[in-house]
């Protein structure tokens, strides 16, 4: 299973970017489908997450201005991130948990995202 993510760039604080992920390979079903940032100096957080079933959960620094969309078919997932602030400045990371490859989490190499102010 490889992800690859594209969509990161700069842009300035109140605009907009829209981020992409698609898995490759064959054989599975993720079962979550997810987008995480780490920002210089901290953890790694949850940003977006899309289960199977539908449903989806942000944190609160996020919520209202970020949607994260999927094509199963496709094994492609977006996150459209709105309203854009300097704190949301980070590199993206698309994450895919499988439960048939014994609950691995699958990472994308990462896209840089720079909010000036």
């Amino acid at each position: 299973v490889q992800l690859q993510a594209s969509g990161g760039g700069l842009v300035q604080a109140g605009g907009s970017l829209r981020l992409s992920c698609v898995a490759s390979g064959s054989g599975f079903t993720i079962n979550e489908m997810g987008w995480y940032r780490q920002a210089p100096g901290k953890q790694r957080e949850l940003v977006a997450l899309i289960r199977s079933g539908g449903s989806t959960n942000y944190p609160l620094s996020v919520k209202g201005r970020f949607t994260i969309s999927r094509d199963s078919a496709k094994n492609t997932w977006h996150l459209q991130m709105n309203s854009l602030k300097p704190e949301d400045t980070a590199v993206y990371y698309c994450g895919a948990l499988i439960y048939s490859l014994r609950g691995q989490v699958f990472w994308g190499q990462g896209t840089q995202v720079t909010v000036s102010s």
